[in-house]
């Protein structure tokens, strides 16, 4: 109907499973040699990427190669930069406090616990989340405006991202800022620069699939995915009941955007 090889794309999914998997397992077996879980954060970009090469891979044959080498650079720059990000602002710390609740109130082995509810739920979101990741490198069309438009949202949302993850950075080195509500710069602006980073990359990739539209439609499910996870799930939701107690957040909340970026509001 479309021209799309769906046969090898489903061969495909098969394979970005298992990179994923991998992936995620060889964390847990790190984990397990350190006792510290935090480093699943660390293998979330990871793991995208390796689903991102095994797809370049196993796709050679049938995409337009512009395409397939655009979309697995992408989705590898986007990867490896929040990888080393985590990771750097990691170093040196014990275990984070919301794997370590977490894992308290786990029912009978809370190892086998954390390998079914952190990283293999993990796994499962990656291979999910990365559809368009996948599907992107088997569609033989050149590239047109809207694939353009995708690579200017995902510009934007990396750039957002990084910007904003410097800033926190700068803020945070300073010893008279403890205590403090990071409101300057981006953040003053939106009080989660990096999640809605993370909402334009993926939409952004999510429109290099929009060429062929009943691909489109089977991928779409996957930054509507993406989004809730940023806004109602593990990401804004929770990190702002965390930063509830803290002075001045309140006021803070009042004067800032939730997540689209807007001016800040006049006290």
């Amino acid at each position: 109907m479309s021209g799309f090889p769906w046969g090898a794309f489903a061969l495909n999914l098969a394979w970005s499973a298992g990179a994923a998997l991998a992936v995620v397992l060889a964390t847990f077996a790190v984990s397990l040699r350190t006792g510290v879980h935090r480093i699943v954060d660390i293998a979330w970009g990871i793991a995208f990427t390796a689903v991102a090469v095994v797809t370049l891979a196993a796709s050679h044959g049938h995409g337009d190669l512009s395409r397939r080498l655009l979309v697995a650079g992408l989705t590898a720059v986007w990867g490896l930069r929040l990888a080393v990000h985590i990771g750097g602002r990691g170093r040196g710390q014990g275990e984070d406090p919301r794997y370590a609740r977490m894992l308290a109130k786990a029912p009978g082995n809370p190892m086998l616990y954390a390998l079914s509810h952190v990283y293999l739920l993990q796994g499962a979101l990656v291979w999910l989340v990365s559809l368009p990741v996948q599907a992107a490198q088997y569609i033989g069309l050149p590239l047109s405006v809207v694939s353009v438009l995708g690579i200017a949202l995902w510009a934007l949302g990396v750039s957002f991202e990084a910007v904003g993850d410097a800033q926190l950075a700068r803020f945070k080195a300073d010893p008279a800022h403890r205590g403090q509500v990071m409101d300057r710069g981006l953040w003053s602006w939106t009080r989660h620069p990096n999640y809605f980073g993370d909402f334009c990359v993926w939409w952004g990739l999510f429109l290099l699939t929009c060429d062929v539209p009943v691909v489109a439609a089977v991928c779409v499910i996957s930054p509507i995915v993406m989004s809730l996870l940023l806004t109602r799930g593990s990401g804004k939701r929770l990190l702002e009941q965390h930063m509830a107690t803290r002075p001045g957040y309140a006021a803070y909340q009042r004067r800032t955007s939730g997540f689209f970026p807007l001016p800040p509001r006049k006290p």
